[in-house]
Parts: C-alpha cells; sequence; structure tokens
C-alpha cells in the first residue's frame, strides 16, 4: 500500500514537471527579454531634496542578437552558399573582423566595417550577410592600390567615402549608381577618385593628416575629422578642394603655464608646450544639415563645469552650422555631455569622472545617441537635448559590451561595435521605446492630441519620466490651460516652460482683475509715504529733544533718517545719543529674519529645487560677518587714534543693515509674480542693496572714528584681513580644543579599561 501511495507521488511530481516544461515553451519567453544592465534617468531631488540621482527607467532596448565573424560566415554561406565570405587568413584560417573601428548603415541599408587591422572594409546586407569585402582596388593611374588600417567610413547615395588614416587620405569608391566618363557604369566598390590631404596656407607647416571620421552633407561638401588636426573639422568640395575650417574647439589655458611663462625667456617659451585647441574625434550629420561632433580630450574638471554652465564651450557633443556655431539645444537639467553622477555608484557604476564620449548617431524624431567609452553606456536624448535614457554596461555576458567603439541606427534597431570583441550587438527597441518614438513624432507632427496619449502612456510606464510631464504640459500650454500647465511643467523641474506659461497665466488675470492693480498700487504707495512721514516727524521732533532719553520706538525709527543721511545721521547718533544697542540688536535679528524667510520663501522659478539651509545657518551668515567685523574693527581702529568704542561699530554695522530688511522682503515677494526673463531685474535691485549697505558701513565707520578718507580705506581692507585672521586663529583653536578633548576622551578609557 505504502508503495502505491510512493508510485502515485512521483507520478504527480512527473506530471508537474511535464505540464511546467510545457507552459514554458507555450509561452515562449525570450532571452532578449532580460537585459544585463539596467537603464536608467536621471531626475532632481532623492528623499532629501538634494541633487540629481539616477532612477530605473523600463528598458527601451533589448539585446537581440550578437554578430560576430561566425554569425556573418554562417549567414552568408546559408543565404549565398559562399564558405568562407571573410576570407583566409596565413595560416588557412578565417580571417576575422580584427579591432573594427567603426560602423555605417546607409539609406540603402548597407552595413559597412572598418575592418582596421586587416585593412579592409566589410559590406554586410540588411540582415548581416556578406556582401563585398574593399580592401585593394586599381587607382585612377592604373595601379594596384589597397587600404591601408581605415578607421572610419560613410557612404551617400552613390559612392563609398573611406578614411584610409595609415595613407592619409581619403579613398572614394563606387556603390554601382554612378557611369564614368566613357558611359560605362562603375561597378560596386569600383575605385572613382582619391581625395589627398588638402592643400592650404592654413595647414601648420609639417602638419600629419591623419582623416579618422567623415559625413557628407546634401551638397556633396565632405566634413573630415583628422586625429591630429586641432583647428576643427576640415570642409572640401567633393573633389577635396579645402574651403576651411569649421568649428574649432576653444583651447584649454592652464593658469600655471600662464603665470609662469611670464618668467621665461624668449627661447624657453618658443620651447615650451603651446595652448593648443583639442580635437575632435567624430562625427554624424542629420538631415537638416547641421554637424554633430564629439570630443574626449577637454581636461574633466573643464567637462563636469560644463555640464553645469550650458553657456560654456567645454561640451563634448556640439551641433554644429555650416558657419561652425554650436547651436546645440540644451533644455535638459544639465547639458547632455553623458554621465551627471560622476561618482561611483548606481549611476557611473564602478567608474568615477566625467565621461569619454567618442561617437555619436542620429536616431528617428530628432533623437541622437553618444557612446560612453569609460562606461559602456549609450545616452540618448531628444532634439532639446533631454535626457530620454541611459543603458548598457561593461562585461561579456550577452548584451554587455567589453570595449565599445562606434553606434549607428538600423531602423527600430541600434548597434554598438565592441572593438575587443570584434563583434557589434544589436538591441531592438522595446514596446516603452516605440512609444517614446511615437509621442516625438505626434509632437514634431503637430498632432498634439496624440501626443499627450503617448505621453500619459509614458507616465503609466515610468512616472519619473520629466520628459512626459514637458510633453503633457506644453499640450496644456497650447490649449489655453497655462495653471495645469505650469503644474506639469513644476513636476519637470523646467523653469523655463514654467516661466512662458506663467507669463500668460499673469496676463490672463490682469486682463480679468484690471481694477484690483491700481487699487493696491495706491494702497501701498499711500501707506510707504504715511509711515515715512511719521518717522520723519518723529524724528524731528527727537532732534529737538536734545539729551533727553529716546523710548525704542524712537530709537528704531532714527534708522530710517540714517540710511539716508548717513553723515549727519551716524553724527548724532554717537555724540547725541539717539540710537541704541537693543535697537541695533533688533535691526539684525530682522535681517536674520528676512533672509530666513527669503530662504524658505523664494519662488519656483528662482529656486526650482526648493534647497535652502537652516533657519540657524541663515541667521549664522548674517551674525558672524557683523560680529568678526565689529571686533576687527575695533581692535585695528584702537591702535590708530579711532574715536568709535566697539558699542559704537556694532550700532554703525546693524543700523547699516536696515536697507536688507525691505528689500529682501519685497524682493522674495517679487519672485512670485515675475518671469525667468524678469529675474535680472531682482538681481540688479540685490546688487544695489549691497552697494547701499557697504557705502553706509563705510562712511559710518569713518564719522564716529574721524577718518579721512584715505585713513578709512586703509583701516576697512584692514578690518577684512583682520576678519580673516580671526576665522584662522579660531579655526586652529578649535581643531586644538577637539584634539585635546579626544585626548582626555582616550586616557579616561585607557585608564577605565585598567581599573
Amino acid at each position: 500500500m505504502q508503495k502505491t501511495n510512493a508510485n502515485k507521488k512521483i507520478k504527480s511530481v512527473f506530471r508537474f514537471i511535464v505540464l511546467l516544461i510545457c507552459l514554458i515553451s507555450v509561452c515562449g519567453i525570450p532571452a532578449a527579454a532580460f537585459s544585463t544592465y539596467t537603464t536608467y534617468i536621471y531626475t532632481y531631488g532623492d528623499e532629501d531634496r538634494n541633487g540629481h540621482y539616477p532612477v530605473e527607467s523600463p528598458d527601451a532596448y533589448v539585446p537581440e542578437n550578437v554578430i560576430d565573424s561566425k554569425y556573418i560566415n554562417d549567414i552568408t554561406q546559408e543565404k549565398d552558399l559562399v564558405d568562407n565570405f571573410l576570407g583566409f587568413n596565413e595560416d588557412g584560417g578565417v580571417l576575422k573582423l580584427d579591432g573594427p573601428q567603426d560602423l555605417f548603415i546607409d539609406d540603402d541599408g548597407y552595413l559597412y566595417l572598418a575592418d582596421q587591422k586587416n585593412s579592409r572594409i566589410v559590406i554586410l546586407n540588411e540582415d548581416y550577410s556578406g556582401k563585398i569585402i574593399l580592401t585593394s582596388f586599381i587607382n585612377m593611374w592604373g595601379v594596384p592600390d589597397g587600404l591601408a588600417e581605415p578607421k572610419g567610413v560613410c557612404a551617400t547615395s552613390d559612392a563609398i567615402f573611406v578614411d584610409d588614416t595609415e595613407k592619409n587620405r581619403i579613398v572614394v569608391l563606387s556603390k554601382g549608381t554612378t557611369l564614368k566618363d566613357n558611359g560605362e557604369p562603375y561597378q560596386f566598390g569600383e575605385h572613382i577618385r582619391i581625395i589627398e590631404q588638402p592643400s592650404s596656407d592654413v595647414f601648420p607647416e609639417g602638419a600629419v593628416y591623419k582623416p579618422i571620421a567623415l559625413v557628407v552633407d546634401s551638397a556633396g561638401r565632405l566634413y573630415v575629422v583628422s586625429s591630429t588636426t586641432n583647428q576643427g573639422i576640415i570642409s572640401m568640395t567633393p573633389d577635396g578642394e579645402f574651403l576651411g575650417f569649421v568649428g574649432a574647439q576653444k583651447s584649454v589655458a592652464n593658469p600655471f603655464m600662464i603665470f609662469w611663462r611670464n618668467f621665461q625667456t624668449r627661447e624657453q617659451r618658443q620651447q615650451s608646450l603651446r595652448n593648443v585647441p583639442t580635437e575632435y574625434n567624430n562625427i554624424a550629420i542629420d538631415s537638416e544639415g547641421f554637424v554633430y561632433v564629439t570630443t574626449s580630450s577637454i581636461p574633466e574638471g573643464s567637462q563636469l563645469s560644463a555640464m553645469f554652465d550650458k553657456g560654456s564651450e567645454y561640451h563634448p557633443v556640439k551641433r554644429l552650422n555650416p558657419q561652425g556655431a554650436d547651436v546645440m539645444r540644451r533644455s535638459g537639467f544639465t547639458s547632455p555631455d553623458g554621465e551627471i553622477y560622476a561618482m561611483a555608484g548606481f549611476g557611473g557604476g564602478a567608474r568615477r569622472g566625467a565621461s569619454r564620449i567618442i561617437d555619436v548617431a542620429i536616431g528617428p524624431e530628432g533623437t541622437w545617441s553618444i557612446i560612453d567609452e569609460a562606461r559602456q553606456k549609450v545616452f540618448t536624448y531628444d532634439e532639446d537635448g533631454r535626457l530620454l535614457y541611459i543603458f548598457g554596461d561593461e562585461g561579456m555576458y550577452f548584451g554587455n559590451i567589453q570595449s565599445v567603439q562606434a553606434v549607428a541606427y538600423q531602423g527600430s534597431k541600434m548597434l554598438l561595435l565592441d572593438k575587443t570583441a570584434s563583434s557589434f550587438t544589436v538591441y531592438k527597441r522595446t514596446i516603452y521605446g516605440d512609444v517614446i518614438v511615437a509621442a516625438l513624432a505626434n509632437q514634431r507632427n503637430r498632432n498634439y492630441d496624440r501626443a499627450v496619449e503617448s505621453w500619459k502612456d509614458i507616465l503609466r510606464r515610468n512616472n519619473n519620466s520629466d520628459l512626459a510631464y514637458i510633453g503633457i504640459g506644453k499640450s496644456l500650454y497650447r490649449d489655453g490651460e497655462y495653471e495645469a500647465a505650469m503644474r506639469q511643467f513644476r513636476f519637470a523641474m523646467d523653469t523655463t516652460s514654467y516661466s512662458q506659461s506663467f507669463k500668460m497665466y499673469r496676463k490672463a488675470w490682469i486682463e480679468n482683475n484690471v481694477i484690483v492693480i491700481p487699487i493696491f498700487l495706491i494702497i501701498f504707495f499711500t501707506g510707504v509715504s504715511m509711515f515715512m512721514k511719521h518717522a520723519n516727524k518723529v524724528n524731528q521732533r527727537d532732534m529737538i529733544r536734545h539729551g533727553r532719553k529716546l523710548k525704542l520706538g524712537s530709537q528704531m525709527l532714527y534708522g530710517i533718517y540714517i540710511i539716508f543721511h548717513p553723515f549727519d545721521g551716524f553724527w548724532d547718533m554717537k555724540q547725541e545719543k539717539r540710537g541704541s544697542v537693543l535697537a541695533a540688536t533688533i535691526y539684525l535679528l530682522l535681517a536674520c529674519a528676512v533672509y530666513i524667510y527669503k530662504a524658505i520663501g523664494e519662488a519656483f522659478i528662482v529656486n526650482p529645487e526648493g534647497v535652502y539651509n537652516n533657519f540657524i545657518a541663515e541667521s549664522i551668515s548674517i551674525i558672524v560677518p557683523v560680529t568678526l567685523g565689529v571686533i576687527a574693527n575695533w581692535c585695528l581702529t584702537t591702535l590708530f587714534d579711532g574715536e568709535g568704542s566697539m558699542k559704537d561699530i556694532y550700532m554703525v554695522v546693524c543700523y547699516s543693515l536696515i536697507p536688507i530688511i525691505p528689500i529682501v522682503l519685497f524682493s522674495t515677494l517679487a519672485t512670485h509674480i515675475i518671469t525667468k526673463e524678469e529675474v535680472a531685474i531682482i538681481n540688479m535691485v540685490g546688487t544695489i542693496m549691497f552697494v547701499w549697505v557697504g557705502a553706509l558701513i563705510f562712511f559710518g565707520t569713518m564719522v564716529i572714528h574721524d577718518y579721512s578718507l584715505g585713513k578709512n580705506v586703509i583701516t576697512v581692507i584692514g578690518s577684512f584681513v583682520g576678519m580673516a585672521f580671526i576665522m584662522f586663529v579660531t579655526m586652529l583653536f578649535s581643531g586644538l580644543l577637539w584634539r585635546m578633548i579626544a585626548f582626555i576622551q582616550n586616557i579616561y578609557v585607557e585608564v577605565s579599561y585598567r581599573l
């Protein structure tokens, strides 16, 4: 009986296993559904609302296949019955791809590989079967010729252009669609012409021409990247006539060398290294004729700074117009320069430092992608420079890249060339990637209703997509729903679009409340006028009551007189005792209060991140400079016959802070009613405020110490030096004190253990 039950259990388990295998077979889970890397984007503000941080995103591309030498030979044999398309090496084996340097796909679907170490161009069909290998040809003089370690290749509708790097030339071969001078058609791959180094007086004497990448525009002009040319992109006619340099990189200055050259002789300066621009390393061209160029030779510090300074010249990717000006749109959080989180971790992976951008490819609907040699990652952006997604990782698993060298689009697929593995990986676009492209296409074609549906679909899949919020916001803006659009732009931290929506919202509000504004202004200015008249009346009354002790209210109102009449005001404050330490302290605390309000009360358009110091830090930022300034000035003026006491100096400084109180308060309130373009007005008012405060402190100290103008200038400069010295001594003493405390604590612990 027990044996029978055991057999039943075994049969049940066996049936379950068979059923599971059948289910897996029916469902057909593909290997490509699982990626060996993390696709992610960046958003702003972590749990503590600090900085940019990476968040996972649905995969936009997943690996589909790895195309290596064996695959090419196998599919070519299966299709065309060719035993060994790639040819034989000296040992009789397959002449495999070896260190390919470039990958290009033309409009006819042909795929071109620059197989550098084998000195050939391998051309494949759309299904990656072999078409032809270009390695030798008969040149225009009827002499046998061949390629020598080509590093780049591109093709137009009728010609193939090869960067024959080691022979310092460009070789032009036919695609079989053009005719010779005698009317006979060229064969596919037949030599047409050779473009040698362009001759021009602009080239430095002894310069070496090493073409490594090129593109051809719709007019047939060539734009060539030479690895040894730092004047920019070389522009040539189809026949190789030099037209000029385009988009020269800005020189990266070394401050130490600039300083040191002042002490060098003429001979030493001639022998020293020149401060030359950095060179480009790759190039691409879009359908509108704009040229995208990349470089990896910008100093890391300059490149990282440029990521947050969109007006900088040190961007590793540029979009050049025909005049060579950079017209790249950089509308995202940061510039589209690769990895944002340059430290090790989730975003940066195991690598540190700035991205090393070595290639760029133009994708569908204005998108474009760059590859990071340091991290083996792909960064894809839209036409406005906003990040769409990042994917890829270093490794040897399916979908990983050992050493990425080139990127290219093949319809809805993306190809990444791995020079170490001598293969390229084909990535297919996912449903999520399709939705992104559809949203961008609808937006570019002004199908806004469809675009909104796509953006909403993206948010359902990835609620961290700032681009989706911006897309929805733009649609609401076009429909006149400005307040709703502002909410969407705020989610995406897009201050520019938010400002545009707010401008229209403000305009509509003013039109609907046109009577409110003049009433408010009348009330406001009437109130200010009445307050100033009252303050003037009190000050006039107190001037008559010479020698009497004034109430706190009178001492406070006297500050209004001081800020407009500093010479008389500070003189009377000292000689006639019209101010007080209590009133001065209240003004100091009010200055701290308005700065605290400024920190927490500024509008989104000025402080989109919402980052601010805590109340204590904001107060310290006012109190500490005031304290240091008072002590330093008193110490110095005591030695230089200054007549003012520490109390007088303290009162001068605190009363001089009065302009800060109304200006900071109203400037902070004004940030809620201005646009981004009008922020400059607030900044200008702030500058005037600091100049006003500085002038009050300067003239106030001059009056209470009874100094001449020149002597006061010297003491003010000395006061700044004294402040720095006091800070240094304080930090030194604090360090020694903490060490002493730690030493005593260690002795206590040691004695405790021994007892």
